[in-house]
C-alpha cells in the first residue's frame, strides 16, 4: 500500500536533527516514538522483534522507495558510495551546507579535489538550480547535480556542460550521466575567501607565503580579502582543499559512525553532537523498540 503524505513526512522527520540530538543528549526521544506511530511502522511490525536501530533501518527502507525519496536518502547514498565507498574518513573530508556565495552546497567531498553535490530529490523543485550552480562553480573545482529521474532530462538540458550529472537508480546505486569537468583555474578567490572561517583564510595566506596584514582587527577582514584578490585561483583552491581537510577532518568520528546503523551514518557525519553524547547514542540505538514506545 502506498505511503500517505503524513506517513512519508513522519518517515523523513525520523532522520531529522531534532530526533538525532534528542536521542544523543537524553537517551530517549518522545518525538521518535510519535513518529513511529505517525509513519504507520508501529502498525506493520512486531515491536518485540526490533531495536531502535533496526526501526531506523526499516523506516529508511520505506523512505528510499521511488516517489518519496527525500534529501536524506540522496545524502546517505552519496555518503556510502562516494565518501565511505571510494575514500575513507582518514583520506577525505565531507562538508554539509557549506556556504558558496548566496547558496549552500548540500554536500562537499574533499580528497585531492573539491566536489560539490547539489541534491534535487523527488520532492524538490529546480527553481533555484541555476543560481546554485553558478555559486558552486566559483568555489569548487567539480560541481555535480544528483537528481531524481523526474528531473534528470531537465537538469541535463539546462546546466553547463562542465557540470556533472548523477541519478539515483536504486537507493544506493548512483549512475553518472555526465562527468564533471575540472575548473579549478576558474574559481573566484573572493567567493572562496567569503566561504572560509578567518582562521582558515589565515592558514591559506601563510601557506602561500603571503604576509598577514598588520592592521587593527576591525580592518583585518577587508585587508585579507584584498590579499586573496591578488592570488591565482588555482593556488587558492588547492590550499583551500588542504586547509579544509585539516580543519574539518572527520577521522575522529570513525568509531562512532561504524557503531551506527547504516541508515544513520549520514546523520552521524552531518549532525554535530558533543563527544560525550556519542556513547549514549550508541547505547540508545540498541534499546529494544518496545521500551522506546513508553517514551511518549
Amino acid at each position: 500500500m502506498p505511503l500517505t503524505s503524513t506517513q512519508a513526512s513522519a518517515l523523513s522527520r525520523m532522520f531529522s536533527s531534532g530526533v538525532f540530538k534528542e536521542l544523543a543528549r537524553k537517551g530517549r526521544s518522545p518525538l521518535f516514538t510519535r513518529l513511529v506511530h505517525e509513519s504507520g511502522l508501529a502498525d506493520r511490525i512486531n515491536i518485540l522483534d526490533h531495536t531502535i536501530a533496526s526501526t531506523f533501518d526499516l523506516a529508511f527502507s520505506e523512505l528510499r522507495k521511488s516517489g518519496v525519496r527525500d534529501e536524506y536518502v540522496y545524502r546517505s547514498a552519496l555518503t556510502q558510495k562516494i565518501l565511505l565507498g571510494r575514500h575513507s574518513l582518514r583520506t577525505a573530508s565531507m562538508l554539509t551546507e557549506f556556504r558558496a556565495g548566496s547558496s549552500r552546497a548540500d554536500l562537499v567531498v574533499l580528497n585531492g579535489k573539491a566536489s560539490a553535490y547539489e541534491i534535487k530529490s523527488d520532492r524538490d523543485s529546480l527553481s533555484r538550480l541555476n543560481k546554485q550552480i553558478a555559486d558552486y562553480r566559483k568555489v569548487f573545482s567539480h560541481v555535480y547535480v544528483i537528481a531524481s529521474h523526474i528531473h534528470l532530462d531537465s537538469v541535463i538540458e539546462n546546466t553547463p556542460e562542465d557540470v556533472g550529472i548523477m541519478s539515483l537508480v536504486r537507493w544506493n546505486r548512483i549512475h553518472t550521466a555526465r562527468e564533471a569537468v575540472n575548473r579549478e583555474s576558474m574559481v573566484c578567490t573572493d567567493t572562496i575567501f567569503q566561504s572560509l572561517r578567518m582562521s582558515e583564510a589565515k592558514k591559506i595566506l601563510t601557506s602561500l607565503d603571503v604576509k598577514l596584514p598588520d592592521v587593527p582587527n576591525i580592518m583585518l577582514w577587508e585587508a585579507m580579502r584584498e590579499k586573496f584578490s591578488c592570488l591565482k585561483p588555482i593556488d587558492v583552491h588547492r590550499q583551500m582543499i588542504a586547509v579544509l581537510k585539516e580543519s574539518r577532518n572527520l577521522a575522529s568520528l570513525s568509531y562512532f559512525v561504524e557503531q551506527m546503523p547504516i541508515s544513520l551514518q549520514a546523520a552521524a557525519l552531518s549532525i554535530t553532537i558533543g563527544r560525550a553524547d556519542h556513547d549514549r547514542l550508541i547505547k540508545t540505538v540498541r534499546i529494544p523498540l518496545f521500551q522506546a514506545m513508553d517514551w511518549e
